[in-house]
């Protein structure tokens, strides 16, 4: 049976229909990604399944006694409270009980006195009373599974703790349902790898957004899109989504090429004159009528974003020189007697935890800020563009047009001169949206906004802090398009794994103590060599000699007769358990999975990890051999 039904949702504020009859059912267990670009109302239809949100026409039907928690967007601000009492609020008044017994208890632990006992056995009987000692014992478990403590305060924990507290809050109802609106926004991967692996244990349905193709690709069971007010369902993960979502969208403009050439030649017809109106069929007539009313209703897909990128002055074949570089703030450590060479049309991303000094290093490697100790060396003709995570090139109280134009009609763009106006039109912003100010955009729109202005600028060094929050998936895909093509030096700091393995040849990952590792390639290739102990070492400059032909390694040698048959025997082992493990993820992406014994589902995951460390160790032994 469902837990929840949607039967011919409508919905608007004016203009064409957010949810225009739309159909949605979602079973227990499944796990659920809603998809489709900013502003066509995904985070309204979550207000609709929460019931927070009355539709205009058309029926909810939830199953009886179903709960349903959401996880919003953003995280509250100015929440004074400790952690227990903002989890224990998710329970609504037995919650408030809860945290009052919270409060005065920690206050008489701290002063004591006759009136604060009074008062906590008040407390304790009216939770006694109304079966409240459940209640807390489902607010510590929910800190427990998600390792919180109780006592901090919520307003001095990490954007990535919050977000935790608050998916603590709403699973300490227990949900049957969960919704959650961009999970992974302002996370570091760190946290987004726990929240997939928290996420794909969880028992109950999960319908999310996410912009986030690797979380996506990872949780997802069923992919519903939201587009031009219609909902569609794709069973399967995202990668099987993209094949039949392009299928489909070539089998709408074939027949809508075929519709637009018989409402053509009906139009042509019915102009055809006096001869043609004596012999004029009526229904031939109505016929017309109808085929143009059908053509003023198509409501067309959302634009793409054309984003073009001004290549400066080549710089010179250095970028920058760093020699044993350390830093740090207030007595901690954020970079340790760290060395690195940035040549001309490297694109390197920045790997770390929230708050580990990414943007630190970012503003030594530019020059922008001096080292406590070793030597920086900029390169010359060095033109640089930055995307600003915090957006703080953006003047909220100005109009998007004079945020791009500042004050003027005209820009250039690829040497050509273009009016302002239409130059915004290619990040997707309508005549009217341009005079709206900054302050009234949502965050894609401001992330487009940065974009258009950070692009205006020549460069041939480019320096992106986090430029994919609040972007949608087909923008992401088209500013990675961008990047690749780039022929200067680019210098990313993302979460997005997707994103990095796209664009970046070489990753710079914060390891802890403030140290800092070199790797070739992106996130994936990362992951794959720290798992060995021997580090890719960056390649050499452009300008190193290669080693004479024929001349071998100084340090190699022949593999016994036992080493090559293990070599050559490592190959199809390590295959055998890459499909191993590909087996056990698809028996755990059904929703069944999760019904079945504790037991069953333990020893699956215990299996999962011992074949996934086996991996390791063949991968390992793997290059051991190699390269002896």
């Amino acid at each position: 049976m469902p837990l929840l039904t949607l039967r011919k949702i409508k919905l608007g504020f004016g203009g064409p229909l957010l949810l225009d009859g739309v159909d949605l059912q979602i079973e227990p267990g499944e796990r659920v990604c809603l998809v489709g670009r900013n502003g066509t109302g995904k985070s309204t239809l979550l207000h609709i399944l929460s019931g927070e949100l009355i539709p205009d026409e058309g029926d909810v039907v939830r199953s009886e006694g179903l709960v349903v928690a959401r996880l919003g967007q953003e995280v509250p601000m100015g929440v004074d409270s400790d952690v227990f009492d903002v989890v224990a609020g998710g329970l609504g008044a037995q919650g408030a009980l809860l945290t009052e017994y919270h409060e005065v208890s920690h206050r008489l632990a701290a002063s004591g006195g006759e009136a604060l006992l009074q008062r906590l056995q008040s407390v304790q009987e009216r939770l006694e009373a109304e079966g409240g000692w459940q209640l807390n014992q489902r607010v510590e478990t929910a800190l427990s599974k998600l390792s919180l403590d109780g006592d901090a305060a919520f307003g001095e924990l990490s954007g990535g703790l919050k977000r935790r507290v608050m998916l603590a809050r709403a699973l300490v109802t227990e949900p049957d349902l969960l919704l959650l609106d961009e999970p992974t926004n302002h996370l570091d991967i760190d946290a987004i790898r726990w929240l997939e692996e928290f996420l794909s244990g969880f028992s109950g349905a999960l319908l999310f957004i996410t912009h986030d193709r690797a979380f996506l690709q990872r949780l997802a069971t069923r992919i519903v899109e939201l587009d031009r007010g219609q909902l569609t369902s794709w069973p399967g993960d995202y990668a099987t989504y993209l094949r039949r979502k392009s299928e489909a969208l070539e089998a709408e403009a074939r027949q809508q090429a075929n519709f637009d050439k018989k409402l053509a030649r009906e139009e042509a017809w019915i102009r055809q004159g006096i001869k043609a109106r004596r012999t004029r069929n009526e229904g031939r007539v109505r016929g017309l009528q109808e085929l143009r009313k059908e053509r003023q209703g198509r409501r067309e897909r959302v634009g793409t974003a054309r984003i073009q990128l001004d290549d400066a002055e080549r710089s010179g074949k250095i970028v920058t020189e760093v020699e044993n570089v350390s830093h740090g703030y207030q007595g901690h450590t954020l970079i340790r007697d760290f060395t690195t060479t940035i040549f001309r049309g490297d694109r390197i991303g920045l790997i770390g935890p929230n708050g580990v000094g990414k943007t630190t290093l970012l503003k030594i490697l530019l020059g922008e800020l001096q080292p406590d100790q070793g030597q920086v060396k900029p390169g010359t003709r060095l033109e640089v563009a930055y995307f600003d995570q915090y957006r703080a090139q953006l003047d909220e109280t100005a109009t998007v047009i004079d945020n791009v134009g500042e004050g003027r009609d005209m820009v250039t763009v690829g040497g050509q001169s273009r009016h302002v106006m239409s130059y915004l039109q290619d990040f997707l912003f309508a005549p009217q949206r341009c005079r709206s100010p900054v302050s009234t955009l949502s965050g894609g729109e401001r992330n487009r906004l940065l974009l258009a202005k950070l692009f205006l600028k020549p460069a041939n060094v480019l320096v992106m802090d986090e430029p994919t929050n609040d972007l949608d998936v087909e923008t992401l895909e088209l500013l990675e398009e961008r990047l690749y093509e780039f022929s200067g030096t680019l210098l990313l700091v993302s979460h997005d794994r997707a994103f990095l393995d796209n664009v970046v040849t070489s990753t710079l990952v914060f390891e802890g103590d403030g140290r800092i590792g070199e790797y070739v390639g992106g996130y994936e290739e990362w992951l794959r060599q720290r798992k060995t102990p021997k580090r890719v070492e960056k390649r050499p400059a452009p300008t190193a000699k290669p080693h004479p032909a024929g001349q071998e390694k100084t340090d190699s040698r022949k593999l016994s007769y036992k080493e090559q048959r293990q070599l050559d025997a490592l190959p199809q082992r390590i295959e055998e358990l890459e499909g191993q493990i590909d087996a056990i993820h698809h028996e755990m992406a059904d929703p069944d999975f999760y019904r079945a014994p504790n037991q069953h589902i333990a020893e699956t995951k215990a299996r999962l990890e011992a074949l996934e460390d086996e991996l390791s160790d063949a991968y390992r032994q793997w290059e051991s051999l190699e390269s002896a």
